[in-house]
């Protein structure tokens, strides 16, 4: 089963490797949208489905918390499993990110297999369910 993502992120190049780093995971894409903060990525969310959003906090114009307050308000989208991808590891960052409906917290350096993983346990799935066994080790994003 193939799963459409959005990711969230100020910066082109981080969408760009978290893209390829989905790539080379072996999880299943359907399709990659892109957002560059919040507001655009309740832009999107208004015009294309997504199964699970990849977001950052620290973006202009909208960042990730008001972002993730937005999903809450809409009883569609606030269904959508949200993970956060960041540097910032704080407990009480991440306690309150759980509070707002975040299902896991990806720090930045994260390899491949890790983000699968985070994703697959996310979304409720397992590794033999999935297609894809690239030899990963070594491989830092």
């Amino acid at each position: 089963m193939a799963f459409n993502v959005l990711i969230v992120d100020d910066s082109s190049s981080m969408r760009c490797v978290i893209k390829k780093t989905l790539e080379i995971s072996g999880f299943d894409i359907g399709q990659i949208f892109e957002a560059g903060n919040g507001r655009e990525a309740l832009d999107v969310l208004d015009k294309q489905w997504a199964d699970i959003i990849l977001t950052d906090i620290h973006m202009p114009d909208m960042d990730g918390l008001s972002f993730l307050k937005e999903l809450q308000k809409d009883d569609v989208v606030s269904t959508t499993r949200v993970v956060v991808v960041t540097t910032d590891s704080r407990e009480e960052r991440i306690d309150e990110l759980m509070n707002l409906g975040v299902k896991a917290c990806i720090k930045k350096p994260f390899r491949p297999e890790k983000i699968k993983k985070i994703l697959l346990d996310v979304l409720g799935m397992d590794e033999q369910t999935t297609k894809g066994n690239a030899d990963l080790d070594g491989c830092d994003f």
